[in-house]
């Protein structure tokens, strides 16, 4: 089991990952690194194992698949995760290990906005993409992350361990946040310097179609993880709508004793019954929701013991 296991998934990086390699062995000497290469054609991995990094491979094509199958095969007590295209800086990782082995905390945020993110990013899209998305998860999931879609973070066995990783692309850091958020885990954030990437390395990242796959992500863990106020906001959305057009109708029939519109009323009341069910489908959610965080604790728990069987 290693102490602590620097985890680099890298996509065509040549570029700048023996400069990042170089940065994090002078910070964390003691530190194992790991490079996870996704299928490049340009000499990644030979440079990156040139470099002293121990090199694995990952073959089906996104950041989620590798970092899943990261999370997988490696066993350490503190993980640092980072991107290849050295747009962060490593002189922040002992802090953020240090929080992991002395603080107990179950994951470190590099917070880029706070500090240089928006004056470095040349692409005024993802600033914006940027704040929507942390706003959004700040205020359904009521957390203080500072940073959602930073890839620079340092995480604990236990995080990783029990960490189901759904999304299959750039929408993983987005799926960490609200899972450390609606599993109670202890989040903390570090103030990160942030560049953009070196010329002639490019962003694997496009900004609108990982935009919206997103954006549906958040919607998705929404419904997952707050099927109350999921279905309550269709249940109320719904019951508006059937009462507002039903209103004429009843109007109606009190002032004429007739029932002029009876296709309206029937649509109203079916618009009402499922505004009902919509309402009960999200209380029964929210009970099987609230079973699996205290099976997951249990999860947790089992977690804690196979760190200290492999510590010994």
């Amino acid at each position: 089991m290693d102490k602590i296991a620097v985890l680099i998934p890298c996509y065509n990086e040549s570029k700048t990952i023996e400069k990042v390699i170089k940065d994090f062995k002078a910070v964390l000497p003691d530190a194992t690194i790991y490079v996870y290469d996704n299928n490049s054609t340009d000499g990644t991995d030979e440079i990156a194992r040139q470099n002293g990094a121990v090199v694995r491979y990952e073959y089906q094509q996104g950041k989620g698949n590798v970092i899943r199958r990261m999370f997988r095969d490696i066993d350490a007590e503190c993980y640092i995760m980072t991107d290849g295209d050295d747009t962060y800086p490593a002189v922040n990782a002992p802090e953020m290990v240090d929080k992991v082995l002395n603080r107990n905390v179950d994951m470190v945020v590099g917070d880029r906005l706070s500090s240089t993110y928006f004056q470095e990013n040349k692409r005024p899209f993802h600033n914006f993409g940027n704040s929507l998305v942390r706003s959004s998860i700040n205020h359904l999931f009521h957390t203080d992350i500072k940073d959602i879609m930073t890839g620079y973070r340092a995480f604990s066995y236990e995080f990783v361990k029990t960490f189901p990783v759904i999304s299959r692309g750039f929408e993983i850091e987005t799926e960490m946040s609200i899972h450390a958020a609606d599993k109670n885990m202890f989040v903390e954030n570090v103030i990160v310097d942030y560049k953009d990437r070196p010329e002639g390395s490019e962003s694997k990242l496009n900004t609108y179609s990982d935009g919206i796959k997103v954006l549906r992500t958040i919607a998705r863990l929404f419904r997952t993880y707050q099927p109350m106020k999921y279905f309550g906001l269709i249940s109320a959305v719904l019951a508006v709508l059937g009462g507002g057009f039903s209103v004429p109708v009843f109007k109606e029939y009190f002032a004429t004793g007739l029932v002029k519109r009876f296709p309206t009323l029937i649509v109203c009341c079916f618009v009402i019954l499922t505004a009902i069910l919509s309402l009960f489908s999200g209380a029964i959610l929210k009970t099987i929701t609230w079973k699996n965080r205290q099976d997951f604790e249990m999860i947790r728990h089992y977690a804690r013991n196979r760190k200290k069987e492999l510590e010994e």
